[in-house]
């Protein structure tokens, strides 16, 4: 179940991630929404190395919470960072 709510999450949180960093981003939305979903992966081994991620009938919030910060984390990182990059447009 931590695939498929990382995914749903990620998918959330690199839409949101537009909305995240002020300015004008040269990043398209769908990169937004492949790193949001990476790094809500990345937060489901973190969560299951780490022993937070339990086996449970509903949801395992400690588990979402995790993925949700991590994918926040990195795509205000990578959106910060590629959108300082490259040509003004005016």
């Amino acid at each position: 179940m931590g695939i498929i709510t990382a995914l749903i999450v990620g998918l959330i949180v690199g839409a949101l991630g537009r909305l995240v960093v002020p300015g004008r981003q040269n990043m398209p939305m769908w990169l937004h929404m492949v790193i949001g979903v990476g790094a809500a992966l990345l937060g489901t081994v973190i969560a299951r190395a780490a022993g937070i991620a339990t086996e449970t009938a509903g949801v395992d919030w400690a588990e979402l919470l995790v993925q949700v910060v991590v994918a926040a984390i990195a795509v205000a990182i990578v959106s910060g960072v590629g959108g300082r990059r490259g040509v003004s447009r005016y």
